[in-house]
């Protein structure tokens, strides 16, 4: 059975990261993995020190910083275990039956790459460890790994709450036909509330994409109502989340239209970076 895999750090968003996971591992019925990586940092023992001191002191100097190394190296691997225990707990306690843990050393995107087999959906933070949980940035290994990965993503921005309703920008193209199907066939957001949102012109072949995509979702058991929209993307996209209250974004790559657009490059950035929700990225 493939995993819901939660990537936890040392940010204050691992605890939503972590929320955000257990919701979906029981909606899914999945397993959840937790996952730390340590990523190996730049070591002063790379500079180069000739000509600064003398050579006998620079030799023990050199093995004093190798042996500093290897003590913030075992440090950083202890903390990481009290940081998936404390995440596993937190997860327990929210009703998770079946979680694991892993550490693993290396770059966050190689880990993910090569756990992707076994993946069904990855939760990750907007922000790293780095930054501030309240800063309206993404950080910056995130673009990377969306751009990377070709399974659903769930980005937590912030305190998690198990969301009643949700909204999929919708454009018609068949990428976007099939992040309907995507949608209608999983029991992730079934039983919430659905909108799906168009921006375009007012017109037959909209209105006709827009009901097939509707009626799509409500086969499946869906709870879905439909809106066409004009405007600006991005600000359209925004009125309508803010004016109805909607709870979770459902983005995606979509063909070669103004919502390609919007959701490829600095765009996306600007939406996630923006958001006040969480969001679901489908490639």
């Amino acid at each position: 059975m493939k995993n819901i895999i939660a990537c936890i750090d040392g940010s204050a968003m691992s605890a939503s990261v972590c929320d955000a996971a257990v919701w979906a591992s029981k909606k899914l019925e999945a397993p959840l993995n937790l996952l730390h990586v340590l990523e190996k940092t730049v070591s002063p023992e790379n500079e180069n020190l000739s000509g600064s001191i003398g050579l006998g002191a620079r030799e023990s100097l050199l093995e004093q910083l190798t042996e500093l190394d290897e003590k913030r190296s075992r440090i950083a691997l202890e903390h990481g275990k009290h940081m998936l225990e404390d995440a596993r707990q937190r997860a327990v306690e929210q009703g998770a039956t079946n979680v694991l843990m892993q550490q693993r050393h290396g770059s966050l995107l190689e880990s993910l790459t090569e756990l992707e087999s076994s993946m069904r959906l990855l939760v990750i933070g907007r922000l790293g460890e780095d930054h501030d949980i309240s800063a309206h940035t993404i950080g910056s290994q995130l673009e990377s790994v969306i751009r990377a990965m070709h399974v659903p993503i769930l980005v937590a921005v912030g305190e998690f709450k198990a969301p009643k309703n949700y909204m999929i920008a919708y454009d018609g193209s068949d990428t976007a036909n099939k992040a309907i199907d995507r949608v209608a066939a999983s029991p992730l957001l079934k039983g919430l509330e659905g909108h799906i949102v168009m921006v375009g012109d007012d017109n037959e072949k909209n209105n006709q994409a827009l009901n097939q995509a509707t009626e799509i979702l409500k086969k499946h058991g869906h709870t879905v109502q439909s809106a066409l929209v004009e405007g600006e993307v991005i600000e359209a996209l925004k009125a309508y989340r803010h004016k109805v209250g909607i709870e979770m974004m459902i983005m995606g790559a979509y063909g070669h239209s103004r919502v390609r657009q919007f959701f490829v490059g600095s765009n996306t950035q600007t939406m996630i970076s923006n958001s006040n929700i969480p969001l679901i990225l489908l490639r």
